[in-house]
């Protein structure tokens, strides 16, 4: 059978309009995008062909354009249109912070740490800088590593700072393991940070670890 030919709550775009985007399983959502499955198969079949042999998804949404040109039921146009779509993704996401809107829910912030850090294969450690009211004043990518670590040097953070005008920063740093479970290293790191920012007078709020899943924070178990 035909997608079209599906009882209408089971086809993808029907179920999109009226469940919401959150409803799809992520062949759904690709099956959407692809629009077409391989000859003698639908979106959907072609999604899971896709998935089973590449994924999970984000395994499959993480490699470079050129790679996924060589996919069968993607080709060159797909695949160019599908990583714009990922960037327009963290665009529209960066531009919600760098709007200057207040962060009240600390799951913004992590959230726009994972999709600026996740999937690359070094380590990376980046400071949103935020106002009194704990709007974004900046983002920057501070420190660059291996697959092994960092080296994070605590008076770059606060000239950092001071030179933003900061009144309060977040911390965010990727583990290219995959693993976001905080390491003893990453909670000495965060102690240090805090009262080095402290001698300024610059709140320290919270420090995400982003790896797969959820990002995880690190005032959430106590230790900022």
């Amino acid at each position: 059978m035909h997608i079209h030919e599906w009882p209408a709550d089971e086809r993808p775009r029907e179920k999109l309009l009226a469940r919401g985007s959150g409803a799809l399983s992520d062949a759904e959502l690709l099956a959407i995008f692809l629009g077409s499955g391989l000859r003698g198969e639908d979106a959907v079949a072609t999604a899971r062909r896709l998935l089973g042999a590449h994924g999970p998804l984000r395994a499959l949404l993480d490699l470079p354009p050129k790679a996924l040109a060589r996919l069968p039921g993607l080709g060159p146009a797909r695949a160019c249109a599908l990583a714009a779509a990922l960037e327009l993704g963290t665009r529209h996401l960066a531009a919600a912070l760098e709007r200057g809107e207040a962060i009240g829910d600390p799951q913004r912030a992590g959230d726009y740490f994972a999709r600026r850090l996740r999937g690359l294969g070094h380590e990376v450690f980046a400071v949103l800088y935020l106002d009194t009211r704990h709007r974004v004043v900046a983002f920057e990518e501070l420190f660059r590593g291996t697959i092994d670590g960092a080296e994070v040097h605590a008076r770059e953070v606060v000239r950092q700072a001071l030179a933003h005008n900061a009144a309060a920063v977040i911390l965010g740093h990727n583990h290219p393991s995959g693993s976001p479970e905080p390491s003893a290293a990453d909670r000495a790191v965060t102690a240090r940070l805090k009262s080095a920012l402290a001698l300024v007078e610059v709140r320290l709020l919270d420090h995400f670890v982003v790896g797969d899943g959820p990002p995880c924070s690190l005032a959430a178990r106590g230790w900022v």
